[in-house]
């Protein structure tokens, strides 16, 4: 199997373009993979409060919006829902 020139020179411009696609989109698709990576974090801490606080009757509302305040901001986010739960009673 001989490969000339010609065919190298495609398949390294090939091999160029897929690694510039590829960095193009890894930028904002990184993003993606925060927020959902995020989110998935303040699910698990909501997720905690609620099995803990459940013996004392205290349980937050497991949605996106507070899963993604919990998840970007960690333990302050769970302070603010746990202040915005008091004085929205």
């Amino acid at each position: 199997m001989d490969i000339s020139a010609q065919q190298l020179t495609l398949i390294g411009l090939a091999a160029l373009l897929l690694m510039v696609a590829g960095h193009l989109f890894w930028r904002p698709m990184r993003w993606v993979f925060t927020i959902a990576f995020n989110s998935l974090l303040g699910i698990l801490m909501l997720g905690g409060t609620n099995l803990v606080g459940g013996y004392f009757g205290f349980t937050l509302p497991v949605n996106l919006a507070s899963a993604l305040i919990a998840g970007f901001l960690g333990v302050p986010g769970m302070i603010l829902l746990i202040m915005l739960k008091y004085l929205m009673i």
